[in-house]
């Protein structure tokens, strides 16, 4: 940006226009000049004058309708603009009217010429650093509530996610912005379903408050478990509880993984059957862990979606769940066979399951063999 200020110099007689560059350009101004109003206007559409020496008397258009003119153009209403005129009080009435900011007379005076000029150029750069600093407060507030909105909007994918994801995985989807996981596929999973034996009975006899209370110490439980073993939750429905590895994070030993939950939450689940049994509640823990292909992916309607596995793999969990008694955890051969290294287990047989036409060998994993565990 130049700093030396420009002068727009109007005037339609060329040694007024001399004599004006001559007085302001040793000043450090740089001059302009037009010699009628349509020029004036049109340098003014090109140029960014920081004021204007206006002549009154002029053919076509006189100093007044330019300066109406520059006053009416968005663009030029706060331009300074000094009319020279060559009479008394009627002129300087009409110019202030037109908008002129100020004026000096013929023959003009240098020094108070330069004074007068230099008090317009200072209160211009006033008004263009106002205007300048408007701006940059418009921009930043804009940009402000961009980034409030895109923040917002990323919340609300980050609480969308959450519902079914490990807070990891979803904050490593939001940082990706890669969605494209949440369309139907196929893969390999391996799901664990679970459910409180006694939680019926519990349901019939107990206070609502009563089964309210074990309920969210029950789902704290789990939960806690599900992220620390990375799985992913696809859903609660009252005591029974659905978590699958493999999708959408791979996972290498999903089998074992599941087994090490499972016993965790056993673990964690007696710890609170104590407390529910000294207020005359018998509860226990059942598992059933399963492998296979399903379909996964977001399913439900706008508003409300659930990131689900459809496949016979789910089914099979659940029906080994039912299977199960109270503490059992059964697994199926796929499960034991990826597993069986660092698992203390027996066989429980074939077993027939609604749903399956064949029967479905089932083992009882009891533990962890601490001489195959290695980390």
């Amino acid at each position: 940006m130049n700093p030396d200020p420009l002068i727009l110099v109007v005037d339609d007689l060329a040694q007024n226009v001399r004599l004006l560059e001559a007085v302001l350009t040793p000043k450090g101004f740089r001059v302009a000049s037009a010699s009628s109003g349509a020029e004036a206007l049109a340098v003014l559409g090109s140029e960014h004058p920081d004021l204007v020496l206006l002549d009154i008397v002029m053919p076509e258009m006189d100093g007044y309708e330019i300066c109406r003119r520059i006053r009416q153009d968005p663009r030029t209403a706060f331009l300074p603009v000094i009319m020279i005129t060559a009479s008394g009080d009627e002129q300087k009435i009409r110019a202030i009217e037109a908008g002129a900011d100020d004026f000096v007379n013929k023959p003009f005076d240098q020094a108070e010429l330069l004074a007068r000029v230099r008090s317009l150029i200072r209160v211009k750069r006033y008004h263009d650093t106002i205007e300048h600093q408007a701006a940059e407060l418009h921009r930043w507030n804009s940009e402000l509530e961009q980034r409030v909105q895109d923040q917002l909007e990323q919340l609300e994918r980050v609480s969308r996610l959450r519902r079914f994801l490990p807070a990891p995985v979803a904050d490593l989807i939001i940082s990706s912005g890669d969605e494209s996981f949440l369309s139907g596929h196929r893969r390999e999973i391996t799901v664990l379903c679970c459910e409180l034996r006694g939680f019926t009975a519990l349901a019939e006899t107990a206070e609502p408050e009563d089964v309210w209370e074990i309920l969210g110490e029950y789902h704290s439980a789990l939960g806690d478990l599900i992220a620390r073993f990375e799985g992913t939750l696809e859903r609660f429905t009252g005591d029974g509880l659905v978590v699958f590895f493999n999708d959408p994070i791979p996972c290498h030993d999903a089998p074992l993984r599941s087994v090490r939950m499972a016993l965790a939450m056993r673990q964690r689940v007696q710890g609170l059957a104590d407390s529910w049994q000294r207020r005359g509640h018998e509860l226990a823990l059942a598992v059933g862990i399963a492998q296979g292909y399903a379909t996964i992916g977001r399913i439900g309607f706008s508003g409300r979606f659930d990131y689900a596995s459809i496949g016979s793999v789910t089914n099979l969990s659940a029906r080994l769940c039912a299977e199960a008694a109270p503490w059992q955890i059964l697994v199926t051969q796929r499960v034991h066979a990826a597993a069986e290294d660092v698992v203390v287990s027996r066989l429980v047989g074939d077993l027939s399951l609604r749903g399956f036409s064949r029967p479905v060998r089932a083992f009882d994993v009891s533990g962890l063999d601490s001489a195959g565990v290695t980390a």
